[in-house]
């Protein structure tokens, strides 16, 4: 896992997942609304693109957390949904 304080990794998937595209979606919408075309594109395209990338990260970051998790811990994944509680791999 890249980020080791899970209140990092919090607050950055808060950013990624909220604040990044509100910013984005805010400043394409204003750029819109009052002509501003020029330098809201460039500009609202960059802080989408920022917020995607860091979800990409984040993600590639949480799926390495949870395959470590499962090795340290060397137990299965029982699948419980099903009442017989099969192991599933």
């Amino acid at each position: 896992m890249i980020f080791k304080n899970s209140k990092v990794y919090d607050a950055l998937k808060w950013i990624a997942s909220v604040v990044l595209p509100a910013l984005a979606t805010f400043i394409l919408t204003l750029g819109q609304i009052w002509g501003w075309s020029d330098w809201t594109v460039p500009i609202g395209a960059t802080v989408a693109a920022i917020g995607g990338f860091l979800g990409a990260i984040l993600g590639i970051s949480s799926i390495a957390y949870n395959k470590a998790k499962e090795k340290s811990d060397g137990n299965d994944i029982t699948d419980e949904s099903h009442s017989t509680g099969e192991k599933i791999r």
